[in-house]
């Protein structure tokens, strides 16, 4: 992967506003990495495109990223990304909702991104203490009960901290 400038990384105890810097519409993935590690959408956009391997110069929109690249982007920037839960195995409909989840005992000091349902395609969500962040909130983090995803059904849910050993 290309040498990214990594001294935007910072552990910190507030909530990183996303800097959307490409001036068009970006996507959940870019969003969420966005507002982790508080690089621009057009510098994580750029890793995860390397990682695709597309032609060099590629600019294009990225929509639609795996786990596998969420997960490369935050080793990228020192963090490290754990499957806490998965509900894949249930039926959609007995999967918990993002307001049930939220009732649970939880580190309100990490970062924790949802694959949730949002119609019928999967969505990114980032939640840290009561607060989410994502492409519906315009990368500005609002109270999770007043945001737009309370009862979307989670399908995975992975926690995310600053790795100190690498």
């Amino acid at each position: 992967m290309p040498n990214h400038d990594l001294s935007a990384s910072q552990l910190t105890s507030s909530l990183a506003k996303v800097n959307n810097d490409t001036g068009r519409v970006a996507f959940c993935g870019p969003y969420v990495l966005s507002a982790i590690t508080g690089h621009k959408v057009t510098t994580i956009e750029d890793l995860i495109r390397d990682g695709r391997h597309l032609p060099s110069g590629s600019k294009s929109a990225v929509k639609g990223t795996y786990t596998e690249e969420v997960g490369a982007a935050l080793a990228h920037f020192g963090y490290q990304m754990a499957l806490k839960e998965s509900f894949l195995d249930r039926a959609k409909k007995e999967r918990p909702t993002l307001w049930q989840w939220m009732q649970k005992p939880r580190n309100a000091w990490a970062h924790y991104i949802l694959a949730i349902h949002k119609g019928k395609e999967g969505h990114w969500i980032l939640v840290k203490g009561v607060k989410m962040c994502d492409t519906f909130t315009e990368g500005k983090w609002t109270f999770v009960c007043d945001g737009p995803h309370r009862g979307c059904r989670i399908m995975e849910i992975f926690e995310v901290r600053k790795n100190y050993d690498a």
